[in-house]
């Protein structure tokens, strides 16, 4: 891991906070996740704007970024050297198609926390 991971945000607050302002945090939070995943696994083909601009122009790009993010996830427990969740791009899919987005968010953020604090 080339970078330490520095944004511990409370999950259920990601969830809240995108079911109250009708997801305009969610896009907020796709930006920012986006831009710490790059930084931590040092990919030049991550551009959080351009994620978020094809988050909101073709709501399928979701379900693809929810799958992607997740085997980037996997990539960053590797390296941290602790558990890695195999399953976890196939379920962020089966989410996505479920329209349960925001419990991806969620999951997400819950794992990028466990490696900050490292669990």
């Amino acid at each position: 891991m080339q970078q330490r991971i520095t944004s511990v945000r409370s999950p259920a607050a990601v969830v809240v906070l995108s079911l109250l302002t009708c997801h305009i945090y969610s896009l907020y939070w796709i930006f920012s996740f986006a831009s710490e995943m790059k930084n931590i696994i040092r990919r030049d083909d991550i551009s959080p704007g351009l994620e978020v601009l094809f988050c909101i122009l073709c709501f399928p790009y979701v379900i693809y970024w929810s799958y992607r993010y997740g085997e980037y996830i996997k990539d960053v427990q590797a390296e941290a050297g602790v558990h890695v969740d195999n399953e976890l791009p196939v379920l962020f899919l089966i989410m996505s198609f479920m329209c349960l987005f925001v419990v991806n968010m969620a999951i997400m953020q819950s794992k990028m926390n466990d490696l900050a604090s490292g669990d």
